[in-house]
């Protein structure tokens, strides 16, 4: 059998011990095209934070195969569009794995640039400011990042948000030729329409997982209708709790059957009285703290 590129084992990540993913289990198989959709809040950018290292697992593991490149593209919003650079610096910024952030570039790294803006359709934008762009065009020029990369893994957290029709064709056109490539990819969508017509995979995830598989299967009205019940349950300040094989409490009223954590509640929200257990494992890629 395939080792799977990413293995999530009882996985719980968080900030300042309350959980946005929680008890997430499953395997991402090598060359799959997944979407990851949900309610707003409900843990998919934490995810994706929790993959490549930015944010410490509050319980559980994320088991990455080895040998493994990666590359994450991460929401507008946190990308500082008033630092003076252009477009050309940003999709340099790719090849910072290989040559590092103050190495030297040769003619080999000029070409694959160049190649990677008429690739996304940018070709003579190279020396403009990345204040200038539109949403759409800074959109194409983080793919083209992503294009330098070579990466094995990519991770794009809402990479169609705010752009316009035809730039979203052209994306949605990239991503089909990275699975092509036998690529794995994850990408975080809203547009459900978008996800049935081009991800053969989806998660949903509702701080913890709804349903996992054949996209077709998984986006059903009552998946759907369980991810809203389950988002709208939590309270934002909901601590972190132990599994249900550490003191055997009964299925989470939050999270169904393959939930299993015992709670009190009160007022609707839930009440997790465990405290982090010492020496909960973080992973291998570092920590930090980012945005849900």
């Amino acid at each position: 059998m395939t080792q799977p590129v990413l293995a999530f084992r009882d996985l719980t990540l968080g900030y300042d011990r309350h959980p946005a993913v929680h008890h997430l289990t499953g395997d991402v198989a090598r060359g799959s095209l997944t979407a990851v959709v949900g309610p707003n809040g409900s843990g998919k950018s934490t995810l994706m934070k929790g993959i490549v290292g930015v944010l410490a697992p509050l319980g559980g593991q994320v088991g990455v195969a080895p040998g493994t490149r990666i590359a994450y593209l991460a929401q507008q919003s946190e990308i500082d569009r008033t630092f003076p650079a252009r477009v050309i610096d940003l999709v340099r910024l790719g090849l910072w794995g290989k040559r590092g952030l103050l190495g030297r570039y040769d003619a080999a790294d000029h070409a694959n640039c160049r190649k990677a803006l008429q690739a996304v359709g940018l070709d003579g934008f190279q020396d403009r400011p990345l204040d200038t762009l539109s949403g759409g065009q800074l959109q194409r020029a983080l793919f083209a990042r992503v294009l330098v990369q070579d990466a094995d893994l990519i991770l794009l957290d809402e990479p169609f948000n705010a752009i316009d029709v035809n730039t979203v064709a052209d994306l949605v056109a990239l991503i089909r030729l990275w699975h092509g490539e036998k690529r794995t990819i994850l990408v975080v969508a809203h547009d459900l329409d978008l996800v049935r017509r081009h991800f053969p995979e989806t998660l949903i995830l509702s701080r913890r997982k709804v349903a996992w598989g054949p996209t077709l299967d998984v986006l059903i009205p009552e998946n759907l209708a369980r991810a809203r019940n389950f988002d709208e349950a939590w309270s934002d300040d909901a601590p972190w709790c132990e599994p249900d094989h550490v003191h055997g409490g009964p299925d989470h009223v939050h999270g169904g059957p393959d939930h299993g954590h015992s709670h009190d509640h009160h007022d609707g929200h839930a009440r997790h009285e465990h405290p982090r257990p010492a020496g909960a494992p973080a992973h291998g890629h570092g920590s930090g703290r980012g945005g849900r």
